[in-house]
């Protein structure tokens, strides 16, 4: 029989057989769905410590290793690379070995980099060990969508949400705390960074039991689908044909060039108005924790609509009230355009959503998940250093707020057209028109 919602093969087990009768042969499918959920919530918490606990600690690394300006400029600018290029390798390392085996792998690579990028003793060993984290992080980036397509068909929206938050939770908590650990631990960045592998540690355990268990990542499921294999409709499927794809990974770039500018400059656009800079590292710090209830809130309320446009305009429209806001009253109504700003970058969640939302099948959402993540982080890279060019070259914040504002408009119009009820399968499966 076709699985739905995976496009793959299940067997329909022999009554009386020893798999029925023994309850002890395999973990129980409730069993193993409290486990995946235990997983994406762990994963979720591990995709960005890596990235922002080193942002809290720049200064020091720095100063540790001797890297001069270009080098750590280069290291901010890693990980929407790496996202970009290994996320294209996700989707073909799943058919292999499956998607649990491929996340759980995926944690154990960050757990790795994680715990001896701290100690590598050189710039070159620093971001060797960071790359190795930032392909872990991007196989799982690419791979969540298609977890919670398989386990939760019903439960796309609440389970995206919940996976939303746990990340937005992650990545505020490693830049809040990494600091305070830091001076807990006697001061130095080392120890401070290398902290965060436990918490990567804790997520690989969950995966284990998974690829054990009986269900859509097991592995005794990926032998009876190599057995019994079936046509599947995405089976030639030419994503790069789908409008709607691309449409994703252009709006996906975009939120996420907003969101890394946001994460690099907001700070230094209130300190520059005159904020102190105790309250700029405030006022950034609300702006990331805005996204911890949102995250949640969002992605329901998107699969509870036939078209996810109305949620974009509202988001775009908070991000050019905050860039207004950042032009015309910068200390004014910091913590206003804080505020807005932080919901303008729940579009990332929408994104996500839309990603399971936007294809039928599992094998769909894995390809366009590889397809926009990678193609977006792509389209993200040059936003941050150019703000900072025009930040350095117009002397002011006033070019680099309105390529803010100009950017956020044609976020607003490839998000409304990811957002119509279509899927990739109808205008990228062999035999059909675009």
């Amino acid at each position: 029989m076709v699985s739905e919602e995976t496009g793959t093969t299940t067997s329909t087990p022999v009554r009386g057989s020893a798999e029925n009768t023994d309850p002890r042969s395999h973990p129980t499918r409730a069993w193993a769905t409290r486990l995946v959920t235990v997983g994406i919530v762990l994963t979720a918490l591990n995709l960005r410590p890596a990235i922002t606990s080193f942002g809290a600690l720049l200064g020091d690394v720095r100063d540790g290793l001797g890297m001069g300006g270009s080098v750590a400029g280069l290291l901010t600018s890693v990980p929407p690379l790496c996202f970009a290029v290994f996320g294209v390798m996700a989707p073909r390392l799943a058919r292999r070995f499956g998607p649990g085996a491929v996340v759980c792998a995926g944690m154990v690579a960050i757990t790795a980099g994680l715990a001896i990028r701290p100690y590598t003793g050189s710039a070159v060993g620093f971001l060797a060990a960071s790359a190795l984290a930032l392909m872990g992080i991007a196989v799982s980036n690419v791979l969540m969508p298609v977890i919670v397509k398989r386990w939760f068909p019903d439960r796309v929206g609440s389970m995206t949400g919940l996976y939303s938050m746990a990340l937005a939770l992650g990545t505020s908590a490693a830049a809040a705390v990494t600091v305070p650990v830091t001076d807990a631990l006697g001061g130095g960045w080392q120890s401070g960074l290398a902290v965060w592998a436990g918490l990567a540690a804790a997520a690989v355990l969950p995966w284990i039991g998974l690829v054990r268990a009986p269900g859509p990542d097991s592995r005794d499921g990926e032998r009876t689908r190599a057995a019994h294999p079936a046509p599947r409709e995405t089976d030639g499927l030419r994503i790069t044909r789908s409008r709607t794809a691309w449409a994703l990974a252009v709006f996906f770039g975009l939120q996420a060039t907003a969101a890394y500018i946001t994460m690099g400059w907001m700070a230094q656009i209130f300190r520059d108005a005159g904020v102190s800079a105790g309250t700029a590292g405030l006022l950034l710090a609300v702006t990331m924790v805005m996204g911890v209830p949102l995250a949640f809130v969002i992605p329901r309320l998107a699969t509870r609509m036939p078209h996810q446009g109305p949620i974009v305009v509202a988001l775009g429209v908070c991000g050019l009230a905050g860039y207004a806001g950042l032009y015309l009253a910068p200390a004014g109504g910091a913590w206003a355009w804080a505020l807005l700003l932080g919901v303008s970058n729940c579009a990332f969640p929408l994104a996500l959503t839309m990603v399971g939302m936007r294809a039928r099948t599992g094998a769909g959402v894995a390809q366009l998940s590889a397809f926009a993540q990678s193609t977006g982080y792509l389209i993200s890279i040059p936003g941050p250093l150019l703000v900072g060019v025009l930040y350095q070259h117009s002397d002011g914040w006033g070019l680099p707020i309105a390529l803010m504002a100009a950017l956020m408009i044609p976020q607003i119009a490839v998000g409304v057209l990811a957002g119509r009820d279509r899927t990739v399968e109808d205008e990228a499966a062999p035999g059909r028109r675009a």
